[in-house]
């Protein structure tokens, strides 16, 4: 019995997923010799101006193992060395074009450094030194990609804002029987959020172009059915499908949802799952895809708080 103590007093053999945090600082450009200026600008717009544009990425690195007779899945300093050597080191103030060959467009298997293939190409880098499950990378606040090592399939996220009001009533019931529902949230003349919508998409990073789908479609799609229809609106009033539904932080995210799969296949992509803020304590998630949903709590779980 003490043997088996001495085994498990500091979880030895118990299971386990860390992240790791690093930042970077790079700069890229978006062109593919084959295409002429008219055509390149057209696909990739202001992405394309030289000398090209940089970003303060953020890399969070997922890994699960059995925690060892230490109580850890990896010593951090050497987890720290990896990320560094392999990553950090050789791309931290680089023009990420040049900086690794798989980014070398003058090659037919070269691809553009997007933020779905860098994080690609960083999980290739790093497999083989940690037992990593998931990696994401932001490229700015609002637009992050996730890999899992599933091939060339990546998720991209873009994030929105609009501001609203509601009121969450039934119209089918009393004042009185709202309230003690709703509570405060069913006064007659309702109340505003600052609404973020993280919209995120799944598909297979082209070999080219180095993405998921044309993100500027993506954005533009996302402004022009969610952001410009919903935003300054009184929901209950002005969103016709919450005339008859209660705007509930669910409900919005699964109208959101419905709103945005279909058209989003027109672009390439998935849509995988919507996530609405709607205060700092008060969010609803609606996975797209029933068949992917296993993929996603056990692998991304340990990033979502980032």
């Amino acid at each position: 019995m003490d043997e088996m103590n001495d085994l498990t007093a500091h979880g030895q053999g118990r299971s386990c997923v860390i992240t790791r945090r690093a930042c970077f600082s790079s700069s890229h450009r978006y062109w593919l010799p084959e295409l002429t200026e008219k055509e390149n600008y057209i696909r990739f717009g202001r992405c394309t101006l030289e000398p090209g544009h940089g970003h303060n990425y953020e890399l969070i690195v997922s890994m699960a193992d059995i925690l060892n007779a230490d109580g850890m899945v990896l010593n951090l300093s050497n987890v720290k060395k990896a990320i560094k050597s392999e990553i950090t080191q050789q791309l931290d103030f680089r023009f990420l074009n040049e900086a690794w060959p798989e980014f070398d467009i003058s090659q037919t298997d070269g691809l553009l450094p997007t933020t779905e293939a860098l994080v690609h190409t960083i999980w290739k880098r790093l497999q083989s030194h940690i037992p990593l499950v998931a990696i994401r990378l932001y490229e700015q606040p609002t637009l992050w990609a996730d890999y899992l090592g599933n091939s060339m399939d990546a998720y991209l996220t873009i994030r929105v804002h609009f501001a609203a009001a509601h009121r969450l009533a039934r119209v089918e019931l009393s004042q009185e029987e709202n309230e003690k529902i709703y509570g405060k949230c069913a006064r007659p003349h309702g109340h505003g959020h600052n609404y973020l919508v993280d919209i995120t998409v799944r598909g297979t990073i082209e070999k080219r172009t180095g993405m998921i789908c044309d993100l500027a479609a993506l954005q533009e799609l996302v402004n022009e059915l969610i952001v410009e229809p919903f935003d300054h609106t009184f929901l209950n009033k002005d969103i016709p499908h919450f005339t008859s539904c209660v705007p509930t932080a669910e409900n919005i995210a699964l109208h959101i949802a419905d709103r945005l799969s279909i058209p989003i296949k027109t672009l390439g992509a998935q849509l995988h799952k919507v996530r609405l803020q709607e205060s700092p304590n008060n969010a609803a998630e609606v996975y797209a895809e029933t068949p992917q949903l296993e993929a996603m709590p056990k692998s991304l779980e340990a990033l979502a708080t980032h």
